[in-house]
């Protein structure tokens, strides 16, 4: 029997894959499924880029603002996520284009996941509490002792994956390395993937320059003011390191000044891109690279993807 196919449309930030998703929509049957860690968290929209409620009311996304900026979500989550949306579409008939960024989640729909524990809240609390007294380098210190390869993986100063590693030893006396060679259920789909080439770097960085004045220009900070008056929201929050968001936090909060900000912030995001295109270029699936800016070329092998 033949795998339905579900088709993947990937790039780096600011390289124009909603544009192109939503163009397609007006061609074909298809349902946009968000790849990206930073849209489903509501409130946040100015900071994320996120498609505007006329657009989104014409051009329905699946997975974004699911989560309020005080919730995690992983990349587990993704994955359930990912698959629930991709049945309910095919079972209408239509397309599903995952479409986003975000990597990681695009490598657990694709590859499956290691059969990690859930998160164990005190066994997490009890670390970041070792960490409040003896400093995330202690905990860096303790892990090498345990998981030496992921120690060298993760710097000293990122307290999110530190807990995580440590806590996945703690909980099954297995380190992550060991977990993660195992890896879970494999898609039911065939997969035909598009990723957008970004082979003039210098004119993605002025798409990412021009972006994020475009954001400030619309309220971004107003909008970072109203997260913060919140009172239960954190840097170390996922969801408050999303980029832009942690610069613009330290801005309000009188740590760096304005001009800090931006800069800071457009050198965040063309980083991000940066990591975006390592990740493709080394992706092991096989990929049709299209330009954003010859949508007759996407259509073309889009089209042609669906006669095969």
């Amino acid at each position: 029997m033949t795998k339905p196919t579900i088709f993947t449309l990937m790039g780096p930030t600011a390289s124009g894959k909603t544009a192109l998703a939503m163009a397609l929509s007006d061609r074909y049957p298809i349902d946009i499924i968000s790849v990206d860690s930073a849209l489903i968290y509501r409130g946040m929209d100015i900071g994320t880029a996120k498609t505007s409620k006329a657009e989104l009311q014409r051009y329905p996304h699946q997975l974004i603002d699911i989560k309020d900026p005080l919730e995690s979500y992983s990349a587990a989550d993704f994955r359930q996520d990912a698959l629930a949306a991709i049945k309910i579409s095919l079972n209408k008939g239509r397309i599903p284009l995952l479409v986003g960024g975000t990597m990681l989640y695009f490598k657990a729909l694709l590859d499956g996941l290691s059969p990690l524990p859930p998160a164990d809240e005190n066994i997490r609390q009890k670390i970041e509490a070792q960490a409040a007294k003896e400093g995330w380098r202690a905990i860096h210190q303790e892990l090498t002792k345990v998981d030496p390869i992921s120690a060298e993986r993760i710097h000293p100063n990122d307290p999110q994956r530190l807990n995580r590693a440590l806590e996945v030893y703690l909980i099954t006396g297995r380190s992550l390395t060991e977990l993660t060679q195992d890896k879970g259920d494999s898609l039911e789909y065939n997969v035909m993937q598009f990723a957008v080439s970004c082979d003039d770097r210098e004119l993605l960085h002025q798409r990412i320059e021009l972006r994020f004045m475009q954001m400030l220009a619309q309220g971004f900070e107003n909008e970072v003011k109203e997260l913060m008056i919140r009172g239960d929201l954190n840097l170390n929050l996922p969801s408050m390191r999303c980029v832009g968001y942690r610069q613009m936090w330290e801005y309000l909060s009188g740590d760096i000044s304005y001009d800090e900000m931006v800069f800071k912030g457009v050198c965040a995001t063309r980083q991000l891109a940066k990591r975006q295109i390592t990740w493709l270029r080394g992706w092991k699936h096989p990929i049709h690279w299209i330009n954003s800016d010859n949508q007759k070329n996407f259509f073309n092998l889009f089209s042609q993807a669906l006669d095969e």
